[in-house]
């Protein structure tokens, strides 16, 4: 359910003024290439609302430029918005399914002397036009074209008489106005590339400003939300209703993108790292789409839980990261199962424990979810044992309260163990580490009640799954890639240490059945689920704490 905002509030007044009885929203991406967190924003507001007011939701891929767009991208789009349970009950449709549509409304425009076609080039048009509302503009030797002579250059131009960029059909509005968009702004364009739904069948296509309210309206829209880099545009999205449709809805509206710390969002820099192979795909975990955010091990509800706490307003803000991995943290804390992993592991032999015997110690799945009930699984114990190399200390710095020679810790779980001895690799590194184990304190405490404060994670030698884990961090150094310094390149700003491979990972048997989507808790060290393109590789989601405290 959608919380009450600006947008609401809009909604609200229309209603209550009988002016639409049905709300109707829809998502438009472009299909040339994949969603990203700021998409979930204008999804989750579009899809939220219409199911607050009982109305219907649309998915209308934006498809009216056929350079970059794709089949690829498309059913990307579609598994993304079913993956966050934004399924669209109004339909899902295509921008080209319009454009014989607007083809019609465009001709309807050129007859009523409110198009025109232009000869002027881009850069000429856009000296004329002024270059900016602070210059004058002047009209384009060809605006006052007839009717007729505009119908049959218009016609001509889908005939393919015309080289591209050499005619653009323009509508004849105000070139005085201040809005840069209200003066004459091109509405259709030659351009020859095959269509990926149409084929061959245009050579001319519609602009976004005119086909989007045109489709709108067919599909019944009530409110067109948007993001504010559309607010100058509304006068021409108005426009085109006015002078096609006569009505005042559908209704454009505008709210603030979603702009997170430490990564890029635009689709140009996010498909050069993955043509570049800087990043390994769309769906790379440290990259910022859906698709690499669920590689990742973010859930739908986490993500949705992060853009309701970011707000929706008309101010342009600069979200902490830190907020969106609050909110998986929050989440995962309460359902993933605990499981121990050793990272970096090393071999510790209790010795005075048999070589023949395998015991097994319960230990709890998830405390926090079940602390009244809690569920028990079973965990390999035998002599040999790995530990994280970081628990052990041969000379221990101050407060160290784990394992050292002749000191004694507690193995989560199981036994109390002293540290006797080590053997050492030929560069002086530690191979084995030797102790004995109290095996008489099990689960429980010493007999003699000696306090041991130390308590560390354990896995079976004998029973453990082997695994490559990555540990992921953010993908760039700057904070606000948004305000890097003008002519730098944002590539200079990607994080050197954006993952780190921790291979010969040793997991407990628990471990070997887990599939990806599967969420865990790994012992003091953080969440993460198993990669789904690479079997027997983790993913962290997210570390274990943080200071950020994300926004109530």
């Amino acid at each position: 359910m959608a919380d009450k905002n600006f947008l609401t509030e809009i909604i609200d007044a229309d209603l209550a003024e009988g002016k639409i009885r049905e709300i109707h929203t829809r998502f438009p991406p472009e299909p040339n290439g994949y969603l990203h967190i700021g998409s979930a924003k204008a999804i989750y507001i579009n899809w939220s609302i219409a199911n607050q007011y009982g109305g219907k939701f649309n998915l209308r891929l934006d498809d009216t430029n056929p350079a970059r767009e794709g089949e690829e991208y498309v059913n990307s789009i579609i598994e993304d918005l079913h993956w966050l349970g934004a399924d669209p009950n109004g339909g899902i449709f295509y921008g080209s399914d319009y454009f014989d549509k607007c083809y019609e409304y465009a001709e309807k425009l050129i007859l009523e002397g409110k198009a025109y076609v232009d000869d002027l080039t881009r850069d000429e048009m856009r000296e004329y036009r002024g270059n900016d509302a602070g210059k004058p503009s002047r009209p384009s030797p060809w605006r006052d074209r007839t009717p007729e002579e505009n119908l049959d250059l218009f016609r001509r131009m889908r005939a393919g008489e015309f080289k591209e960029g050499e005619k653009t059909l323009r509508a004849k509005i105000d070139l005085a106005s201040p809005n840069m968009n209200m003066r004459d702004p091109a509405i259709y364009r030659i351009k020859y590339a095959e269509h990926h739904r149409q084929g061959n069948k245009w050579c001319i296509y519609p602009m976004y400003d005119f086909a989007h309210p045109i489709q709108d309206a067919i599909e019944g829209i009530t409110h067109s939300m948007c993001s504010l880099e559309f607010e100058n545009h509304r006068p021409l999205y108005n426009w085109v209703i006015e002078n096609i449709f006569g009505t005042e809805f559908p209704k454009q509206r505008e709210f603030a993108r979603l702009n997170m710390t430490n990564t890029v969002m635009s689709k140009r820099y996010l498909r050069e790292l993955v043509e570049m192979g800087i990043v390994d795909g769309w769906d790379d975990p440290r990259m910022p789409t859906l698709c690499g955010l669920r590689r990742r091990g973010y859930t739908a509800s986490s993500i949705f839980t992060f853009v309701r706490e970011a707000g929706i307003s008309k101010s342009d803000n600069l979200i902490d990261m830190r907020q969106l991995e609050a909110c998986i943290r929050s989440e995962l804390d309460l359902t993933a199962q605990r499981r121990i992993a050793v990272l970096d592991p090393v071999k510790l032999v209790v010795d005075n424990y048999p070589a023949d015997k395998t015991e097994y110690f319960d230990i709890a799945n998830n405390p926090n979810r079940e602390a009244n009930d809690p569920t028990t699984r079973k965990v390999a114990f035998t002599k040999e044992l790995w530990i994280e190399n970081e628990d052990f200390a041969e000379v221990p710095p101050p407060k160290f309260k784990r394992l050292t020679v002749g000191g004694e810790v507690r193995l989560m779980g199981g036994y109390l163990v002293k540290c006797e001895s080590v053997e050492k690799n030929p560069d002086g590194s530690i191979a084995v580490i030797h102790c004995t184990a109290d095996l008489e304190t099990g689960n429980g405490s010493p007999a003699d009640g000696r306090k041991v404060k130390g308590t560390i994670h354990w896995v079976s030698a004998a029973h453990a799954v082997d695994a490559e884990v990555r540990l992921y961090d953010k993908l760039f150094t700057e904070a606000n890639m948004n305000a890097i310094p003008e002519g730098s390149d944002y590539k200079d700003y990607l994080n050197p240490d954006s993952v780190v491979v921790r291979k010969g990972c040793k997991l407990e048997e628990a471990l070997a059945d887990a599939k990806p989507g599967d969420k865990f808790q790994f012992v003091r060290t953080g969440f993460f689920t198993p990669d789904s393109k690479n079997p027997g590789v983790y993913n962290r989601v997210v570390t274990l704490r943080d200071s950020f405290k994300p926004a109530k």
